[in-house]
Order: C-alpha cells, then structure tokens, then sequence
C-alpha cells in the first residue's frame, strides 16, 4: 500500500517543482494536472509524481494528523503495528 502525502510547493522552475514535507525535500516533474499550481500551493506526492492540488485547510490537516502518528512511533507505540 501507498500513501500519496501532502506536500507545499516552495520552489518552481521551468517545469520541475520543489515541494517540502516536514523540511524534507525533493524535486519533481508534475504530470499535466487539470489545474496549475503556484508557490505556497500543496499537491498530493505518490512515488515522485504529483497527482493533484490539495485544499490547503485538507493538506495542513492531513500533515498534523500524520505528525501525531510520527511523535507516538518515537516511543514505539506503533512500530508492534502490521502496515
């Protein structure tokens, strides 16, 4: 199983976008999209590709829920969980 992740875009270049997630970040091509994306927008991340613009409200919640999830892995609450 995948999980495309909410990502903000912080740099755009010719056709390449920069995006971040929790100060990790990479560089990627977005496919043609029905929609354009802008600096500051967030876009939905699977395996390098961007697959679609997210609401910003939707994004920040989706990040907020995933960083609970990562606080309560560091003191291993659910590293004894099947994925």
């Amino acid at each position: 199983m995948r999980l495309a992740i909410s990502s903000k875009i912080i740099k755009s270049e010719n056709m390449t976008r920069t995006v971040d997630v929790y100060g990790a970040r990479r560089n990627l091509n977005p496919l043609p999209m029905p929609q354009e994306v802008f600096l500051g927008d967030y876009v939905l991340v699977l395996a390098d590709f961007v697959l679609q613009k997210a609401e910003s409200a939707i994004a920040g919640e989706s990040l907020r829920l995933i960083g609970k999830i990562c606080e309560k892995s560091a003191d291993k609450t659910l590293l004894n969980t099947s994925w």
